[in-house]
């Protein structure tokens, strides 16, 4: 590459940190991350240290899960009708209260379970209404041309922190206790809130007023823009399945062949592999410049097999390292190529909404693979498990090659205006790079040959961490 253009590529990676707001908004969700990290280990030793019972273990952490699942498409709602920044500081204003109130519950040595699910259980719906607002929020922040940059800044500070925060966890339970652990957890929600204080964008605008609508017409109006291009549940489709086969075999079956084979700690290795792989998959992210990023991206995700193949067949310590770090890199160059094709694609009043049907997709697969993983491994056994999970994520990836608007979706690059076929072109842009209404009233289909999906559909790496399950 010429020094003219490395240098061009380099300030456009790191252009949008030029802009305040998406300073501020990077920050927040960089803070939420570090607290998701501190968060799941001191609460299960908090628990533990309380009844010593895996039940009530499963019962905490189940109840966030549960109200998340059940608030998601409302959380879509609501980002779409309010201001998404002040949604985001409301709710973080909230979540740093709920689990203030944990940590104090736990330093007194007054919790109780009861006391403990409820929190836990608000603390999930307070998720749910975050999610797709900050989601959503980033292409408020910059212009539509930096959004692959913008993308790829934020995964690199989220994993960046999520690897600071699980180290620091555990500091924290072993020296000071779970309580107090918990307490920065709720330190980091009130830094981000302030952070999201500092975002301030243009409202989004509406084609209708939302206000005068109901929830329920709003759901409606999100899947009807779900399902209007192919290419979004296609790919929303397909990662279902992969989050069914993939995360359930690592996060289930991989400690048990572990087990078996190279031991804990070495499995332990593997995952931080597969983090450290995150990391550099955003750097990579930041560089690349294709149109056809989601083409890119999903092709990247036939890397998954090669983790479960070397479960499967090849359980050595140096097979796991190279696959878990390959499996990272390449899911976060599909992260990038998603969130970018959402936002440049998804018209920006209905953006929230569409990203809301996307999470719970990957939510419902998630818990359903891994209640099936351990019956089905102790029929067949782990090796055949593992390869039918493999074959599940080969054919979702084919699945998602196969529509045309997989192949043909095209994003806008630094430096340009936009595609430079207009065959490619998405239609004209809305607000926040979104486009307008292009197609037949009603339709929500660009005039384009391609037919016509969000880090909620990305498969969640073994360390227990959904990535459509953030908090930020």
């Amino acid at each position: 590459m010429p020094i003219r253009d490395s240098v061009r590529t380099r300030d456009s990676a790191l252009a949008p940190l030029r802009h305040r707001p998406f300073r501020f908004l990077a920050i927040g969700r960089a803070a939420t991350m570090l607290g998701n990290a501190v968060a799941p280990i001191a609460l299960a030793f908090a628990v533990l240290d309380l009844t010593g019972s895996v039940r009530d273990l499963g019962l905490v952490v189940g109840a966030r899960s549960l109200t998340h699942v059940l608030f998601l498409l409302f959380g879509g709602v609501l980002a779409d009708r309010l201001p998404r920044q002040a949604v985001m500081v409301v709710s973080c204003t909230l979540a740093a209260a709920t689990q203030a109130a944990v940590a104090a519950l736990v330093l007194t040595g007054t919790a109780t379970i009861p006391a403990l699910i409820a929190l836990s259980a608000l603390n999930g719906v307070l998720a749910a209404f975050a999610w797709p607002a900050a989601a959503a929020l980033v292409p408020q922040t910059v212009p539509a041309e930096l959004l692959q940059s913008a993308n790829a800044l934020n995964r690199l500070g989220a994993n960046a922190a999520m690897i600071g925060g699980a180290s620091l966890g555990g500091v924290l339970v072993a020296g000071v206790g779970p309580g107090w652990g918990l307490a920065v957890d709720a330190a980091t929600f009130a830094l981000a809130g302030l952070a999201f204080a500092g975002v301030r964008v243009a409202p989004v605008a509406r084609r209708v007023a939302a206000e005068r609508g109901n929830p329920l017409r709003d759901l409606r109006e999100g899947w009807t823009e779900f399902v209007a291009r192919s290419w979004v549940w296609v790919v929303v489709l397909g990662f279902l399945l992969i989050n069914f086969a993939y995360v359930s075999s690592v996060n289930v079956l991989g400690p048990v062949v572990a087990d078996e084979t190279i031991g804990r700690t070495a499995w332990g290795l593997v995952l931080a592999a597969q983090t450290a792989g995150m990391v550099l998959g955003a750097l990579v992210a930041l560089r690349i410049r294709v149109r056809r990023l989601l083409l890119l991206g999903v092709l990247c995700m036939f890397a998954d097999v090669l983790l479960l193949l070397g479960l499967a067949w090849v359980p050595s310590v140096a097979v796991l390292l190279v696959a878990a770090v390959v499996a990272g890199l390449a899911v976060e160059q599909f992260s990038v190529a998603w969130e970018t094709s959402m936002q440049q694609n998804i018209p920006a009043d209905r953006l929230a909404r569409v990203y809301s049907y996307d999470a719970l997709g990957s939510f419902l697969a998630i818990p359903l693979g891994q209640i099936a993983s351990g019956p089905l491994a102790e029929q067949i056994g782990e090796t055949s498990t593992l390869l039918v999970a493999a074959g599940i994520v080969f054919v979702a990836v084919l699945g998602m090659l196969a529509d045309p608007g997989v192949r043909r979706l095209s994003v806008r690059l630094p430096d340009h205006t936009g595609p430079a076929d207009p065959a490619e072109s998405a239609g004209p842009t809305d607000f926040a790079g979104a486009p307008g209404p292009t197609g037949a009233p009603g339709s929500g289909e660009p005039p384009v040959p391609v037919g016509s999906p969000v880090p909620g559909a990305v498969p969640v790496p073994p360390s227990g961490r959904a990535s459509a399950g953030r908090r930020d």
